[in-house]
């Protein structure tokens, strides 16, 4: 199942320092290729820097394992958001019709 995991940075003096760390970008990546991430998008999140990142697991269990790296390096707030492809949309269709009957 994909997820989009809302990584925020802390701001002020923590997140200056990781980011003047020159290996940052590098780390950045081997964390993102651990995380078998899809895609990954940089920005701010609420005034403070941020990332959103889409991953894909196959078990909820999977959460901590993702999401302790960014807890333990970047001292981050996460939040995971699952989402649907528009194939997994199509897919459920059925679903929403029998919802929509029911309680529409």
């Amino acid at each position: 199942m994909k997820y989009i995991m809302k990584v925020k940075w802390p701001s002020g003096d923590t997140a200056n320092k990781l980011l003047k760390d020159p290996s940052f970008g590098q780390k950045m990546q081997n964390l993102l290729a651990e995380v078998k991430a899809e895609a990954a998008y940089f920005t701010t999140i609420c005034g403070n820097r941020g990332c959103f990142i889409v991953i894909n697991m196959d078990d909820a269990s999977q959460m901590p394992a993702i999401a302790e790296p960014f807890f333990q390096w970047l001292k981050a707030e996460i939040t995971f958001y699952p989402v649907m492809t528009p194939e997994d949309l199509a897919e459920a269709a059925p679903a929403i019709e029998q919802a929509i009957t029911k309680w529409g």
